[in-house]
């Protein structure tokens, strides 16, 4: 390569959109003439930082997008503190292992307190690193926003918008409470992303007293059908790990110190 030619290169990589290389090329250049690599080591090289700094970004971005809980990771959950689930089981849901492909759902029930929110997050954050995007949200906001949005003719926009997701996670389904306007968009969006695009749902109720939230019974036992079809159900049924950590500094003498 002459003289000439290296000096294009800043402005060929920019325009190629290769910045990693276009940083890095010069460093690795020195060393591959000191070391006597060949062509082809050195592009291999130069090739795999620029797809692992691209797959950092990409993971940065659609982590910020997601507007997932800070903190809430399948590490810092306490699996020995809930039973009824078992670690490699969540670690699979989190590869996606093919239910993201699917359109599956996964419906997570338990008590309030009980790490239904933490384990949701986790597995949605999990699903970004593996390269899915995701987005968490309190049911009662989307809720809103699908209402405003029917409201000003503009539901077929923002359901596409949300279509851009391959995960929903639709927390505290239990907080929503039965009223035409509000739960009739719910059930939209779980009829439009039927067998399509994943949801993840947490609720504190079990399906038996889901007629408090959608307006007709109907209604009701659709909405169930479409979600448990091609499900997976993770019950934590434990004791409520706030009230248990409660519990623990109340009866710790250090609880009090500093």
């Amino acid at each position: 390569m002459t003289d000439i030619d290296a000096a294009k290169l800043p402005v060929m990589l920019s325009a190629l959109r290769l910045p990693t290389i276009g940083r890095l090329w010069p460093g690795f250049a020195e060393r591959a003439d000191r070391e006597g690599w060949g062509a082809a080591r050195f592009l291999a090289t130069l090739c795999e930082h620029e797809l692992a700094e691209r797959t950092e970004r990409r993971i940065a971005r659609h982590m910020a997008e997601s507007d997932l809980p800070d903190g809430k990771t399948l590490a810092t959950f306490d699996f020995a503190a809930v039973p009824t689930i078992r670690k490699p089981h969540v670690e699979a849901l989190g590869r996606g292992d093919g239910w993201i492909e699917r359109g599956a759902n996964l419906l997570i029930f338990g008590p309030s307190g009980v790490g239904k929110t933490h384990v949701a997050a986790a597995i949605g954050t999990a699903l970004i690193e593996g390269g899915r995007r995701v987005l968490f949200t309190r049911t009662t906001d989307l809720v809103q926003k699908l209402q405003a949005a029917r409201r000003d003719l503009a539901l077929p926009n923002l359901l596409a918008r949300l279509d851009r997701f391959d995960c929903l996670i639709l927390d505290d389904l239990g907080y929503v409470r039965k009223d035409q306007a509000e739960t009739s968009v719910l059930f939209e969006l779980i009829a439009e992303r039927y067998e399509r695009r994943s949801l993840i749902l947490t609720c504190n109720q079990p399906f038996s007293a889901w007629d408090a939230i959608f307006p007709d019974p109907a209604m009701t036992v659709a909405a169930i059908d479409r979600l448990v079809h091609h499900a997976t159900i993770l019950e934590l049924n434990t004791e409520s790990y706030r009230r248990r950590s409660a519990l623990a500094a109340a009866q710790d003498p250090r609880a009090g110190e500093g």
